[in-house]
């Protein structure tokens, strides 16, 4: 027995903007029933005409995400009480892989020691100073 998919929870599958578990059923539903490969391969023909809802629009841009100068703003623990109170919703209830990610990368930054990260920089310099041109 397929469980029934909605056609927003099959956009978000094809965003790759569902939790783990989520996206697991859907790669299973896909396998086991060939009426539901159907409807999404319907949603991808719709979505390469350009016949785009506004909820998919908003999706795809992501423009419910905070910047990545924000996130780390939360990761200090130094953004306003009702932006902070939006992102914790926005990681721990929505749980956007998107910023979830990218937080994670913030806090393995912020865990580097000085000299890994001088080390980092002295690299990145030396792999461009030959491209470097002066004024």
């Amino acid at each position: 027995m397929t469980m029934p998919f909605n056609a927003a929870e099959l956009e978000a599958y094809l965003d790759e903007a569902l939790p783990t578990e989520e996206m697991a059923w859907i790669e299973k539903a896909l396998r086991d029933d060939p009426k539901l490969t159907r409807r999404l391969a319907d949603i991808l023909a719709r979505r390469d005409s350009g016949l785009l809802s506004l909820g998919a629009i908003w999706r795809g841009r992501r423009l419910s995400c905070p910047a990545r100068q924000e996130l780390g703003s939360y990761l200090l623990g130094v953004l306003p009480d009702e932006a902070a109170r939006y992102l914790a919703f926005h990681l721990e209830v929505v749980g956007c892989r998107y910023c979830l990610a990218n937080l994670s990368d913030l806090k393995d930054q912020q865990a580097e020691s000085p000299a890994i990260v001088q080390q980092r920089r002295q690299k990145y310099f030396r792999s461009s100073a030959g491209r470097l041109r002066r004024g």
